[in-house]
C-alpha cells in the first residue's frame, strides 16, 4: 500500500483540474473528477491545509464552463465540503444574474449547507430581490434557515434519528420526540404548503431515513409518500425529491421518476434531476433505455444528464469501488 505526500496530492488536484475544466474531457469524466477532488478536500489534513485549498480552487475553475449541469454540481460538491474557503466562490456565482438560475439556486443552498452565518446577508438580498427566479428566492430562504438553525440553542436540544447518508442536507430531518413520527404524519407536513418550505423539507428527509436501508417495512410507503410531492407546485421542491430518490435508489421510486423525465412540460431542473437519478438505479430493468430515449432532449441539461446517468448506470453493474476517477497517489 502506498501513502501519499502533500506534493503527490498537490500534482494529483492539479491533474484532476486539468480534466474537469477541459471542455474536450467527456462530460463523465469530468464529473468523476469532480467528486475525486471533492474526496480530496474533505479527505485534506485540514480545511486550510494547501491540499484542501489547492482542491476548493479546481473545483471552482470550472465555473468558467458553459455547461449549465457541471456548474450546477460544482455548487453542490462545494457545499459537500464543510470548508468556509469555498464561500467566495458561490457568493460570486449566487449574485451572477446572467448565470443559469440552476447554477445559482445550487450556489445559494450550498451555502446553507456550509452553514456561514456571515452568508445570511446576501441570503437575504435574494430572496427578496424584486424579480428573482422563484427557485432561487425559495432556495435561500431554506438556506436561511438552515444557517439559523445551525447556529441555534433549538438545535442542542434536538436529537436525530442516525442517516444512512453522509451528505449535508438543504434541511435535517424532523427531530425526533417522544414518539417518532409514521409516515403518514410526515407524508402530510411534507404537502402540507401552509407550512414553511424549510419545515417541509425536513419532513421530505425524514422520510428519506425511513426508506433506508430498502427492506425496511417503513421504506416503500415512505417512497410512495415522497413520490407524492412530484405535485407539488414548486418546481424546487419536486427537484429535491428527485435528488431524494437518487440517494435512496429505491426501485419503488422509478415509475415517479420516469414520469418526471418523459414529462417534457417539466421543468429541466426537475427533469434533470430525475435522470440522475434513474442513473443510480442503472441495474434495474428498463432504465437503460429509458435514459436514451432524452439524450437527444431538447434540453441540455436533461441530454447532459442522461449522458452522466448512463455512465453511472454502467458503474452500478461493474465491481467498481466508488463513482470516482482517482489516479494512484504514490510515494
Amino acid at each position: 500500500m502506498t501513502t501519499s505526500t502533500p506534493t503527490s496530492t498537490l500534482t494529483t488536484i492539479s491533474s484532476l483540474r486539468t480534466s474537469l475544466t477541459a471542455e474536450t474531457t467527456p462530460l463523465p469524466v469530468r464529473f468523476r473528477a469532480l467528486f475525486s477532488l471533492k474526496h480530496l478536500a474533505v479527505t485534506a489534513p485540514s480545511n486550510s491545509s494547501p491540499e484542501a485549498l489547492a482542491a476548493i480552487e479546481a473545483i471552482a475553475a470550472a465555473f468558467s464552463s458553459p455547461s449549465a449541469l457541471l456548474k450546477h454540481e460544482l455548487a453542490y460538491c462545494l457545499g459537500q465540503t464543510h470548508n468556509l474557503a469555498a464561500v467566495p466562490y458561490l457568493t460570486k456565482v449566487l449574485q451572477d444574474l446572467s448565470e443559469d438560475p440552476m447554477c445559482r439556486h445550487e450556489a445559494a443552498e450550498a451555502l446553507g449547507a456550509l452553514g456561514d452565518s456571515g452568508s445570511l446577508e446576501v441570503l437575504a438580498q435574494y430572496r427578496d430581490r424584486e424579480g428573482e427566479d422563484v427557485s432561487v428566492k425559495e432556495t435561500c430562504e431554506i438556506a436561511i434557515e438552515r444557517i439559523e438553525w445551525e447556529n441555534s440553542e433549538e438545535r442542542k436540544q434536538e436529537k436525530l434519528r442516525q442517516s444512512d447518508f453522509a451528505s449535508v442536507d438543504p434541511a435535517p430531518p424532523m427531530p425526533q420526540g417522544e414518539q417518532s413520527q409514521s409516515v403518514d404524519e410526515l407524508r402530510k407536513t411534507l404537502m402540507d404548503t401552509t407550512k414553511p418550505l424549510f419545515l417541509r423539507y425536513r419532513a421530505m428527509f425524514a422520510l428519506r431515513d425511513l426508506a433506508s436501508p430498502p427492506d425496511l417495512p417503513t421504506a416503500v410507503p415512505a417512497v410512495l409518500a415522497l413520490a407524492e410531492g412530484f405535485a407539488d407546485k414548486s418546481a424546487l421542491f419536486r427537484h429535491e425529491i428527485a435528488f431524494v430518490f437518487g440517494q435512496l435508489s429505491h426501485p419503488a421510486s422509478i415509475p415517479a421518476l420516469t414520469a418526471a423525465l418523459s414529462n417534457t412540460e417539466e421543468a429541466s431542473m426537475v427533469r434533470h434531476e430525475a435522470a440522475e437519478a434513474l442513473g443510480s438505479l442503472g441495474e434495474e430493468e428498463g432504465v437503460e433505455e429509458t435514459l436514451k430515449k432524452f439524450l437527444h432532449d431538447k434540453e441540455a441539461v436533461v441530454r447532459e444528464s442522461c449522458i452522466v446517468a448512463l455512465d453511472m448506470a454502467e458503474y452500478e453493474k461493474s465491481n467498481e469501488a466508488e463513482y470516482a476517477l482517482i489516479p494512484e497517489v504514490t510515494a
